[in-house]
């Protein structure tokens, strides 16, 4: 049986998953295909690098995380991440939060990334959607087949930023979601106490 705290972020998460999606980035009229395709270029040529570099795997994930604190909206997608608690978080939580989540996602994607060592990304296409760009690149690995990774890309923070993930149609925001909310529901909603988690995971 549930315990009353997992009932009630149940409930919340069940009852506003609607409008804090539709809170999720719109695109600024000022974001263009071949900003949000050079944006997304620019940062495969990094990732590239660090892959390429021959570098120890501590140091192409503290590479990872300089690129992903340069290229991605992290305040957004931490938010996301955390779902309706965000709600109750103070701004305090929201900003340690947000430094473990960033330090997380790189350790964890980061290592994903590794993987690519003799390989490499390229952009293949771009398109309009109702949250900004869709950026659709291929990765191609020693031994493997090519698989697509996809960036979601726009100008809500005032930048031009990614703001979503997607490696072989997974999506990372969603994931992520649920992996923060298992860990929030083992610390029965302490958000302190789940950011200290966060911080020695991925």
């Amino acid at each position: 049986m549930l315990s009353k705290y997992l009932y009630r972020r149940s409930f919340v998460t069940s009852l506003l998953a609607a409008p804090f999606l539709a809170a999720m980035p719109l695109p600024a009229l000022a974001i263009s295909e071949s900003a949000a395709r050079s944006l997304v270029t620019k940062m495969v040529d990094d990732i590239n690098k660090v892959i390429a570099s021959g570098k120890s795997e501590s140091a192409m994930i503290r590479d990872f995380e300089k690129l992903f604190i340069k290229y991605a909206d992290v305040p957004i997608m931490a938010r996301y991440a955390m779902g309706v608690d965000g709600r109750r978080a103070s701004k305090s939580q929201l900003r340690n939060f947000t430094k473990a989540f960033q330090g997380y996602i790189s350790r964890k994607y980061g290592r994903r990334f590794r993987e690519f060592i003799g390989g490499k990304l390229e952009v293949k296409s771009t398109r309009k959607i109702k949250t900004g760009y869709e950026v659709k690149c291929i990765a191609f690995l020693q031994n493997s087949s090519p698989f697509e990774v996809t960036f979601l890309v726009s100008d809500k923070s005032g930048r031009d930023k990614f703001y979503n993930m997607f490696i072989e149609g997974i999506n990372l925001l969603l994931t992520e979601r649920t992996e923060i909310g298992a860990m929030l529901d083992r610390r029965k909603g302490n958000i302190d106490n789940m950011t200290s988690d966060l911080k020695n995971a991925g």
